[in-house]
Parts: structure tokens; sequence; C-alpha cells
């Protein structure tokens, strides 16, 4: 049943208006949304080919159950999408829907372990460098720009306080 609704959906070609009224109509009143930017040891992101999107690859996510939070939340999402057990860090963004109750939170995160399992929802996966990233939507090429960013600030400020500690001590003889 669920993968015919998602067949479904996906051949209606329904305005972004009109999907996100379903939406509502199926969920609580006020929708949360998760976006992960998932890396792996080699900094490559994980992007997941979706069935039902019309731009089928995307960073994984979905939405919130009630009372959920939204680390755990999205830490549920990719699980079911893709069976991988992943560890989120730190909030990047934050954005809310101009048009209605919606809100989104994209994290930053890295993969721990799992084996790829397909699921109704995504039917394909890969971890890709930034310069070979698949067409993805607009606003996603920009949660993981600051992902990067965020990565190299919390990587290279340590090193460097290492680097003038160890200076100092040099000098200091």
């Amino acid at each position: 049943m669920y993968r015919l609704l998602l067949a479904l959906w996906r051949r209606l070609a329904l305005s972004k208006n009109t999907q996100m009224r379903v939406l509502r109509m199926v969920n609580d009143e006020f929708l949360v949304g998760v976006t992960g930017v998932i890396f792996n040891a080699d900094h490559e992101v994980l992007v997941v080919k979706h069935s039902y999107r019309r731009v089928p690859w995307s960073l994984p996510g979905g939405f919130l159950k009630g009372g959920e939070h939204p680390k755990k939340g999205l830490e549920r999402e990719v699980y079911e999408e893709t069976h991988f057990k992943v560890h989120i860090e730190k909030l990047i963004k934050t954005q809310h829907d101009t048009d209605g109750a919606r809100l989104d939170f994209c994290y930053s995160g890295t993969y721990k372990k799992g084996k790829f399992k397909k699921s109704h929802e995504v039917v394909d996966y890969g971890f890709f460098s930034r310069s070979k990233l698949p067409p993805l939507i607009d606003d996603q090429y920009k949660q993981i720009e600051l992902a990067y960013d965020q990565y190299k600030k919390s990587h290279t400020l340590p090193f460097m306080k290492r680097i003038r500690n160890l200076l100092g001590k040099t000098l200091m003889k």
C-alpha cells in the first residue's frame, strides 16, 4: 500500500502548495522537518535517491513525530531510509516556510556504521565529494557548504591553538 501511495504521489506531480496541504492533513498541524549533512571518514556527503521526488537525489531527512527531538528524529529518519547508524552533531541552519506552518532544521553529523538497505522511499545512496554531487534542490547545496565551513572551523581552530601553544613554549625556552 505504501509503495502504491508513493508511486501515486510521484505521478500526480502536485504543486508544492498542494503537496503541503496533503502532508498537513496526514501529519500534525505544524510540520517540523529535519535534514542532515552526513559526512563519512573521507569527508564525503551522504546523498540518497528517493523513489517519489521530481529531483530524486537529496540529503536524507524527513518529518518529526510528535514530541521527538530533532537530532533523534534525524537519526531515525536516516536509519529508516538507509539502515545507517549516524551521529548527529551540530545544528547548521533553521528555516521556515513563509507560506505555512512549517519549520526545518538542518544538522551535520557523521556516518557510524551500517549496510545500505533499500526502503520504500530510498532506492539508492552515495557518498559524494562537493565537486561530484548529483543534481540537488538548490537550498541543499547551501546547507552542504555551511556544514563544510562549520567542519573546517571546528577542526582548524583547535589545530591552530596547538600550533600557537607549541610556538609559545618554543619561544619561551
